[in-house]
């Protein structure tokens, strides 16, 4: 393990204590990957952290059990690379939770190393998931590549910051249908989506979860699989899980959200790995 000079601050190196998989997380990063927000490219993936205040051009090259990160401080990389990477979670402890269960049980044999990809920011995770709402991948790219052109923040290796809170709630939401080229109804979610950011909800680790989830059910156009989904990309609520959603119905064969439901309940407390094992194997490209 190379550590640099905490002052000099470039390059920092961590090598995970338990095993990586760094395929599913390369293919998600890519299929959400805004223009100009964040890019892809083989192992890598870059994009803009505010560090100190100031826009960060961050990197990190993944490869099995190694994550290389540059652009920060040492003690900053640390704490992106946990959150990004799930690096902190037990894979024993999920494996013990769920060797036994006969959905989940043979997926987990066959990728041990699976962690759950965070997001960075959770105002941007929460954008663009309203954006992807009953579209494809590809249509909610553009979409947010639109928004972040039109209001977000031009920053260093000709990335941009994507638009805060306080931005996008100054913008009122026909303008935002206009620009983006959305529904009313969706450019109404994100204005008021960002005003409740903007007066005070964080989305990120460590935050109450039952509040957050409460505060943006509230919130015209959220629903429960929008909530479930962000506890478990942004707030690290490793119990999370959209039962609602359509892909994890196909993937366990069964008709209705109460169905995933109940064959979730034997996956607590680790459910949010659940589904990601669950959604991993219904990826063609892997």
């Amino acid at each position: 393990m190379t550590e640099p000079d905490m002052h000099v601050t470039t390059v920092t190196w961590r090598r995970c204590e338990q095993p990586l998989d760094p395929a599913p997380l390369l293919h998600s990063l890519r299929v959400h990957a805004v223009p100009g927000v964040e890019v892809v490219e083989g192992d890598t993936v870059r994009r803009l952290v505010v560090v100190q205040g100031k826009p960060a051009v961050v990197e990190a090259r993944l490869t099995t059990d190694l994550v290389e990160l540059r652009g920060a401080p040492a003690a900053e990389l640390t704490r992106i690379a946990s959150h990004w990477f799930g690096l902190d979670d037990d894979l024993d402890a999920v494996r013990r939770a769920l060797a036994t269960d006969p959905a989940v049980g043979p997926l987990v044999r066959r990728r041990p190393a699976l962690r759950i990809l965070g997001h960075l920011d959770g105002f941007e995770a929460a954008v663009t998931t309203v954006l992807g709402q009953q579209v494809s991948l590809a249509a909610m790219r553009t979409f947010g590549g639109r928004l972040a052109a039109a209001y977000g923040t031009p920053g260093p290796g000709g990335l941009l910051l994507p638009p805060t809170p306080d931005r996008l709630a100054a913008v009122d939401p026909p303008e935002l249908q206009a620009v983006v080229r959305i529904t009313h109804a969706r450019a109404r979610t994100l204005h008021a989506l960002a005003s409740a950011c903007a007066d005070g909800l964080v989305l990120a680790p460590g935050v109450d979860v039952h509040d957050v989830r409460a505060r943006l059910l509230a919130l015209p156009g959220i629903g429960p699989w929008t909530a479930d989904y962000l506890a478990l990309r942004v707030l690290g609520d490793r119990d999370a899980l959209p039962v609602g959603d359509l892909v994890l119905r196909r993937a366990l064969d069964v008709p209705s959200p109460g169905d995933v439901a109940r064959a979730a309940e034997a996956w607590r407390p680790f459910r949010a790995f659940a589904a990601v094992h669950l959604w991993t194997s219904r990826a063609s490209a892997l």
